[in-house]
């Protein structure tokens, strides 16, 4: 897979997938022997541009390129001469000169929150860079998140075929935007599993990801289904994703236009928030995740997030060689001599 783009899991098999989760589960296992990686991309370079501040995703791609022997080039946008009128192309064409790779995060208040403008971005940057586009992030996907997550599922479930996945609509004082979501979904449908996607009226995702989820779905015999009442969605749930994420309003207009009409329309679903008592709910052995931050006392009670059915911590950890892999993929293994 060297040389390739990762702007989406939708572009990759799932053969590929697997092997990528397969070579992160590898990767753990020889940190956690020898408290080390080998050197596998030694003297090589992974530019990361951010549009997007981020607590987790820029130290799991720093620390992963350090622990195989690579550096990382963080690049704040605002360090970059776009502002002045560089064009996208020159940008890619100049990264593609000084890097073997190249990360972008760019979503959120980088676009104002409209749906599409990031990954436009990104596929821009892909099309003109011949070095491998890795997504950190962007409006619509979070590929290296979701290979992480369900390194994680697998590792708590087992085989995931028929196990039931609820993403969860949950109350937040602050816009979301769909990414994390939209990447659970469609990996989800991929294995197998039946997702239950649980949002108010107003909040369902966008039609494009849904018909790419529903086809995932038909192909790997597992099911999408979508319920306005989260308490009955969550019944039998062997995994429960509580996260806000914005309306189909603010995604087409934008934070700017809509803020305040989308914050009186959260106001009305202050209750959908994953409390201690819905744990009932859910399957036995079902567990809770996040791809953080988790906003508590909004998305979820804390006693939730920090009960022994979570698994959130072991999500971040796993993420870190979920990147690691990813970038061997994208950047190929140098000859590491024994």
């Amino acid at each position: 897979m060297k040389g390739r783009d990762l702007i989406t899991t939708q572009e990759w098999s799932l053969d590929e997938l697997i092997a990528t989760i397969e070579l992160a589960r590898e990767l753990r296992s020889i940190y956690e022997k020898r408290g080390r990686l080998p050197d596998l991309l030694s003297k090589k370079i992974f530019i990361m541009l951010f549009y997007a501040s981020s607590t987790r995703t820029r130290s799991a791609f720093e620390t992963s390129m350090t622990l195989l022997g690579g550096h990382s080039q963080f690049i704040a946008s605002k360090m970059t001469r776009e502002a002045e009128g560089e064009s996208v192309k020159d940008i890619a064409k100049m990264y593609e000169i000084y890097g073997d790779g190249v990360g972008i995060r760019l979503l959120d208040g980088a676009i104002d929150f409209v749906y599409g403008k990031g990954n436009k971005v990104l596929r821009e940057f892909a099309n003109y860079s011949k070095k491998p586009v890795v997504n950190m992030a962007d409006d619509a996907f979070h590929p290296t998140q979701a290979i992480g997550d369900f390194m994680t599922i697998e590792d708590k479930l087992g085989n995931l075929k028929g196990k039931k996945y609820v993403l969860m609509w949950a109350y937040a004082p602050v816009p979301r935007g769909y990414c994390s979501i939209d990447s659970e979904m469609l990996l989800g449908t991929r294995l197998g599993m039946d997702v239950v996607v649980t949002c108010p009226r107003g909040f369902k995702l966008q039609d494009e990801m849904i018909k790419m989820a529903e086809k995932n779905a038909k192909n790997s015999g597992g099911s999408l289904e979508f319920s306005e009442d989260y308490k009955e969605a969550l019944n039998g749930a062997q995994v429960v994703f509580p996260r806000s994420w914005i309306s189909r309003g603010m995604a087409e207009k934008g934070y700017v236009k809509f803020w305040r009409e989308e914050k009186r329309i959260y106001e009305r679903y202050r209750d959908w928030r994953l409390k201690t008592k819905d744990l009932e709910l859910i399957d036995v052995g079902g567990i809770i995740t996040h791809v953080l931050p988790v906003l508590r006392g909004y998305e979820a009670d804390d006693d939730v997030m920090d009960s022994s059915k979570s698994v959130i911590y072991e999500q971040a950890r796993n993420n870190l060689f979920a990147k690691s892999s990813a970038l061997l993929q994208t950047m190929g293994i140098v000859d590491v001599k024994k």
